[in-house]
């Protein structure tokens, strides 16, 4: 057996030895750690937030664009981040991050000293250790730029720690949860803030996320790459489940909710945010250069005096839209035009475009040099010989079809001739009386086609432009009832002579009322009410209406001759049924910052561009459009027998087809036609506005009188002025009026 000698027990002198060296390596790190705070708080590691910091975090907030109704059209932003606050947080979202983060959160005040310690050790040997509060994590969240060295890392903890301690003393513990939410990144796809991430992942709002779906969020807060659901399902549903177990811990869920949310599959309704995602792409395009633009001409600036970031600054842009309206439009939009772009494919198929459309060769062209290919390609330093064979090898195109975007193998060159052959539309509806936008459909797909047609296209505007010159002949006396023989009028005295062409198929032969001529769309009756009231008249006329673009003061422009935009000729029908006020189209009600400060609010401008009398005549004569004219199958194909008036509009080639629609409380403008005017329907059966134009506002017309909620009734009509009316409208009256006054004059030799 062997024997060993038994170590002998340390004496008191050497215990008193050790315990010195031992309390002098506490007392040592301790006076470190006070010398490295100490340090911290004199900002000699960097600057620590100033109270003014503390008061207005820096964050990338995304603007938002809010509807009448209160929805979000969409958001400007670098980081797709909206605030919420403690309200709109579901308590399940509350739960799952304290049980998960830190659940003595409500204990301490902004350091958990038991587990913060720790980390100097773990920072050192370079592992990682939870150690951070929700408090610190929102201090880094918002002021520091993480380090990867260890030693820098250690320094900004401290900083972490300071910064926390500040924040526990300026705000309360639900502020605190609040900001932290509003800051966390969830990930790609433009994800910041629970909002943000609710929407994208789930498709709701904060206040509605149910346990499992808090959980699966909360859980891809310390990793969302690795915890994904998109790229890595199975690791977010073990991560989901281990949130859910903690919340069990804490007492917020019990052991059979738990094992219920276990075995429930992910269930997202992922939506990828993107800048053209969502309702009104093309407004929200228009406004923010239109917010721009406001803010530099009125030196609106931030506090500091610099210019306001919308991408940054997490204003909130309330707006005239309707977000229902809006749906019901580009539906309309999207369910019309999918059929009219096969009639358009069809009446061309097999048919040599080079040859039957003037100008193709210079258009592709064209379109090649506008593209940004073509562009990328220029930068890369190719020559026009090396772009050209580039454009005529096939690659792999995203186009879009109204069927949804596709991947093809086709020419660039192939796609532009696709592109060019592809109908855009647009579409403009607004309150005649507020001045209000409701709807705003700029063109049919912004991701490919980004130009807005509302506002910033032009465009010739046919017969749409009739009215301003029988309003000018109303306000001269004529009655509606007028008749005039229905034969060429040459009008002499503006340059070469003008008589403008009538197809013989669309002529009504003899004397006709100017109502009925209205209806019918004349040009002979048209040009023969122009030599009657002078061109100049009805240039004035058009430009009380808000019609901004040139309009030569030549005969020719009683058919439509000059170019404007959807939202000028909305709005000047609006004075049709708004007793001959013009009210500035409007939508944009105001802007506030973050705060909820008010940084702009708009009163539209109102001038009195017509006689209420001639107004109301006017409304007469445009329900005739519809009631016996070309705009008749709003009545005999759609149902819409209800008091509209409206006037259909078709220019030469077919380039353009216009409808524009009026009711007492709502005018709606639309446009369809090619990008360039050589291509276009060679058939007017096709082309004409009543078929390429009118369908759309009949199918959102009904969409909207089908929702009561919006109030816009069928049983409205347009009410006559105050003043009465001296115009004889019942042409059966005037008639004999003007019999008795053949027999007086008779009498009278006359």
């Amino acid at each position: 057996m062997k024997i060993y000698n038994k170590k002998p027990a340390l004496s008191p002198q050497e215990i008193r030895h050790y315990n010195w060296y031992i309390w002098r390596a506490v007392i040592a790190l301790f006076v470190f750690v006070a010398l490295m705070i100490t340090l911290t708080v004199f900002d000699v590691f960097g600057q620590l937030p100033s109270f003014r910091d503390l008061e207005n975090p820096k964050s990338n907030l995304a603007s938002e664009v809010i509807s009448s109704d209160k929805q979000v059209l969409g958001t400007y932003y670098i980081q797709n981040r909206s605030n919420v606050t403690y309200k709109e947080l579901s308590p399940n979202v509350i739960n799952a991050l304290v049980a998960t983060e830190d659940k003595r959160f409500y204990d301490h005040s902004g350091i958990d000293f038991g587990r913060s310690f720790t980390i100097f050790l773990h920072l050192l040997i370079g592992q990682k250790q939870g150690g951070s509060t929700i408090t610190q994590q929102l201090a880094k969240n918002l002021f520091t730029e993480k380090s990867n060295n260890p030693f820098v890392r250690i320094t900004q903890k401290l900083q972490e720690w300071i910064t926390a301690v500040k924040l526990e003393r300026h705000y309360t513990k639900e502020e605190i949860l609040t900001m932290y939410l509003n800051t966390v990144d969830f990930g790609a796809y433009n994800t910041y803030g629970i909002k943000s991430a609710a929407r994208t992942y789930f498709n709701t709002t904060p206040d509605k996320l149910m346990p499992d779906q808090a959980a699966l969020l909360i859980g891809m807060v310390n990793g969302p790459g690795i915890y994904s659901p998109i790229r890595h399902p199975l690791n977010a549903i073990n991560r989901r489940n281990l949130v859910l177990n903690r919340m069990q811990e804490q007492g917020f869920l019990s052991s059979g909710q738990v094992a219920e949310f276990k075995q429930k599959p992910l269930g997202l309704n992922f939506h990828q945010n993107n800048h053209f995602d969502g309702p009104a792409p093309y407004f929200r395009s228009v406004l923010k250069k239109e917010i721009q633009k406001i803010f530099k001409e009125q030196s609106i600036n931030r506090p500091d005096g610099t210019p306001y970031d919308l991408d940054r600054d997490g204003l909130k842009i309330y707006t005239t839209i309707d977000a229902t309206m809006q749906q019901y439009a580009e539906e309309a939009q999207q369910e019309y035009m999918k059929n009219l772009q096969v009639q358009f494919n069809d009446h061309w198929r097999g048919q040599n475009l080079a040859k039957s459309i003037h100008n193709f060769k210079f258009l592709i062209n064209q379109g090649m040099l506008k593209s940004d290919r073509y562009k990328q390609l220029k930068m890369q330093g190719m020559n026009d010989e090396d772009i050209k064979t580039n454009f005529d090898t096939k690659d792999t195109l995203n186009l879009f079809t109204w069927h949804g975007n596709i991947d093809t193998v086709m020419r660039p060159t192939d796609s532009i001739i696709y592109c060019k052959m592809l109908l855009r539309n647009a579409l403009m509806s607004m309150d005649p009386t507020t001045g209000y936008v409701k709807a705003w459909v700029g063109g049919t797909n912004f991701e490919h086609f980004k130009y807005d047609q509302v506002k910033n296209g032009t465009r010739q505007v046919g017969s749409t432009a009739k009215p301003f010159t029988y309003a000018v002949a109303i306000d001269n006396g004529y009655s509606p009832c007028l008749k005039i023989n229905n034969v060429p009028d040459t009008i002499r005295g503006y340059g070469d002579p003008w008589c403008p062409r009538s197809s013989p198929s669309e002529t009504l032969p003899g004397f006709i009322t100017l109502r009925q001529a209205l209806a019918h769309s004349q040009n002979w009756v048209t040009a023969h009410v122009m030599s009657e009231v002078k061109p100049e008249p009805v240039v004035e006329l058009i430009k009380k209406m808000g019609i901004t673009s040139a309009v030569p003061a030549y005969p020719s422009i009683c058919l439509g001759t000059f170019d404007a935009s959807v939202f000028e000729m909305t709005a000047a029908y609006s004075v049709f049924a708004n007793h001959g006020l013009w009210t500035e189209p409007t939508y944009i009600l105001r802007i506030e910052d973050k705060n909820g400060n008010v940084l702009y609010s708009h009163t539209p401008k109102v001038v009195q561009a017509m006689n209420p009398q001639t107004a109301y005549v006017m409304t007469y004569m445009l329900k005739g459009v519809i009631e016996d004219g070309t705009g008749s199958r709003l009545a005999y194909k759609y149902g819409l027998r209800n008091p509209i008036g409206g006037k259909t509009g078709t220019t030469n080639g077919n380039s353009d087809g216009w409808f524009i629609g009026i009711t007492p409380q709502l005018v709606t403008g639309l446009w369809t036609g090619c990008e360039d005017r050589d291509i276009a329907f060679q058939s007017t059966r096709l082309g004409e506005g009543a078929n390429s134009a009118l369908p759309i506002f009949a199918l959102y017309m009904k969409k909207v009188y089908a929702n009561a909620a919006l109030g816009i009734k069928k049983t409205v009509d347009f009410d006559a002025p105050k003043t009465g009316v001296s115009i004889v409208l019942d042409c059966g009256q005037y008639n004999q009026q003007q019999q008795g006054t053949n027999e007086v004059d008779k009498k009278l030799d006359f």
